[in-house]
């Protein structure tokens, strides 16, 4: 499985859908579990809840730097 390809898809997936990204905020193993559509080990399913919070946390902060840039 490619941990990477596995984030970027339940990131796109989860930033579009409202719905998700609420059952991810509560839930982050079921939300992640239900877009990739298998339950995966501990070890790998917390990773990927791991990089999609990192992946999220990265993309706000964009859309915050750039808000502020076009401030100025």
């Amino acid at each position: 499985m490619d941990i990477k390809a596995e984030i970027t898809k339940v990131v796109e997936k989860i930033t579009k859908d409202e719905k998700l990204m609420d059952q991810f905020k509560k839930d982050p193993v079921k939300a992640v579990e239900s877009v990739i559509g298998v339950d995966l080990p501990d070890d790998m399913i917390n990773k990927v809840v791991g990089g999609v919070k990192a992946k999220i946390s990265i993309d706000k902060l964009g859309d915050i730097a750039g808000t502020i840039k076009n401030l100025f």
